[in-house]
């Protein structure tokens, strides 16, 4: 398996809206890194880091319905996490309406709306697209120097 930065493109958007999860921010966030896992030429995954210094917000986790429950997201979110690292971001928050445990069994933890970083809270996402009743989750990285 081996994620890859990739440019926005329309096959991403439709999985992405397939799986219920905005779309309408994404042409124009300039923070924003895409990596993807294809297999065959097919695209089965996405995720995405928004960069704001020393924080980032992990959006867009998606894996093609087909092959969810093998091992794609943990491996997508790891490969966003190593991004982040290598562009100075030291803790990640994501934005969730159903998948807190999976993000738990990764080490994110449940993070009160309010002590989210303002970098954080006037992006899209936050403040926009995600309702109110979304879980917010942090995780500090711990990058090696």
């Amino acid at each position: 398996m081996r994620a890859e930065l990739m440019a926005l493109s329309k096959e991403m958007e439709a999985l992405l809206r397939e799986a219920g999860l905005p779309t309408s921010d994404l042409s124009f966030c300039p923070h924003l890194e895409l990596l993807g896992v294809r297999e065959s030429g097919q695209l089965l995954g996405l995720v995405g880091v928004e960069r704001y210094k020393e924080v980032g917000l992990l959006r867009s986790l998606v894996v093609a319905e087909t092959h969810r429950g093998q091992g794609y997201g943990a491996f997508l979110v790891s490969q966003a996490e190593s991004l982040a690292c290598r562009n100075g971001i030291q803790r990640l928050y994501v934005l969730t309406v159903s998948a807190a445990d999976f993000f738990t069994r990764l080490g994110y933890q449940v993070t009160d709306r309010r002590q989210a970083p303002e970098a954080i809270r006037v992006t899209t996402e936050f403040s926009h697209l995600c309702p109110y009743s979304s879980i917010l989750m942090s995780k500090g990285l711990l990058c090696a120097p």
